[in-house]
């Protein structure tokens, strides 16, 4: 007695609507999950606390990619993770380009005049605001020991 008729026009104009709002939430989940940035960060933990020169890489499944002297953001289209580094300060290469080289794997004596130079280029790189990057392959760490200058270098 008090139902709605099955064969009004509003009831099937209702059920539609939220047949497409229901629709639309579901199409707007993301399909992955956000990236792994704690993953990330132990591999640059790892490189950072060994004992001897070291060279590292860790795939990413991020769009971007934003390197600070103690901690790493990574973002794609589900998200964006932080995690913090545990041995710092690490060195974003980003900035100069003969840091880029060493990191690559060039020796530092091939790009710089003395331990003091890559020791200041380093300094001088963790002094730079942080910006979010693109992604253009795996993270890649290496720690450079040259003559009393240990470095951690980060990209």
């Amino acid at each position: 007695m008090f139902d709605v008729p099955v064969d009004a026009w509003y009831t099937w104009l209702g059920l539609s609507l939220a047949s497409v709002a229901l629709f639309g939430v579901g199409a707007s989940l993301p399909t992955a999950p956000p990236p792994a940035a704690a993953d990330a960060a132990d591999t640059v933990d790892r490189a950072a606390s060994a004992s001897a020169p070291v060279t590292a890489e860790h795939p990413l499944d991020a769009r971007t990619v934003r390197i600070a002297p103690n901690r790493l953001g990574l973002r794609n289209d589900a998200g964006t993770t932080h995690a913090t580094f545990a041995f710092g300060p690490v060195t974003p290469a980003a900035r100069a380009a003969a840091l880029t080289d060493v990191l690559r794997g060039a020796p530092p004596s091939s790009r710089f005049d003395s331990p003091e130079a890559l020791c200041d280029a380093a300094a001088s790189a963790r002094d730079h605001a942080a910006r979010w990057r693109p992604v253009d392959g795996p993270l890649l760490v290496r720690r450079v020991v040259w003559e009393g200058c240990d470095v951690t270098l980060v990209g």
